[in-house]
């Protein structure tokens, strides 16, 4: 019988303090705001498609993903381009040129033709670096959804003649 009116005792209290009034109210909660925000950084689409090209060499920054393909060796500097090395001394790689790509992030390689995603394009490069030159072959625009921000959390509404190449950070 006392297990019954501890057992009784106990679920009364629990039940009479779920019903406790408090100052805070549960069902009202603050919007949730992010503490790092990202700004986009947008190009009209006509400077945007006109904007990959073939630069010298310069250092690395920052590296993304790399590839091999025979003796070269290409470093992505993310939403940056690719850094293009001769690595036939793997001991001694030399830096030979940079493909600016904004908005890249991958490479695929196929018959010495390069597949790069342009942001929200896909483009198909030849490159020829004893002429130090490049040619789009073909571009297939909006292949890709919109860069997203780093954190995940901004919008851009972006126009439909411009593209998001990049985020910043803003503070």
């Amino acid at each position: 019988m006392k297990k019954r009116i501890n057992y009784l005792s106990i679920f009364i209290l629990l039940f009479a303090s779920s019903c406790w009034y408090t100052a805070n109210d549960d069902d009202i909660s603050e919007p949730f705001v992010p503490t790092n925000q990202y700004e986009a950084v947008t190009m009209l689409r006509t400077e945007f498609e006109n904007s990959t090209t073939l630069e010298e060499a310069k250092p690395i920054e920052e590296t993304g993903k790399i590839y091999v393909k025979g003796n070269l060796l290409f470093i992505n500097q993310p939403n940056k381009g690719f850094h293009v090395f001769d690595n036939s001394d793997p001991s001694n790689p030399i830096n030979l040129s940079f493909i600016k790509v904004l908005g890249s992030s991958d490479l695929s390689i196929k018959n010495n033709m390069l597949y790069i995603n342009n942001a929200t394009d896909l483009i198909a490069l030849k490159p020829d670096f004893s002429n130090a030159s490049i040619e789009i072959t073909k571009r297939v625009i909006n292949t890709f959804p919109e860069l997203k921000a780093p954190d995940g959390f901004s919008y851009h509404n972006t126009l439909s003649n411009e593209v998001i190449i990049d985020w910043i950070l803003i503070q």
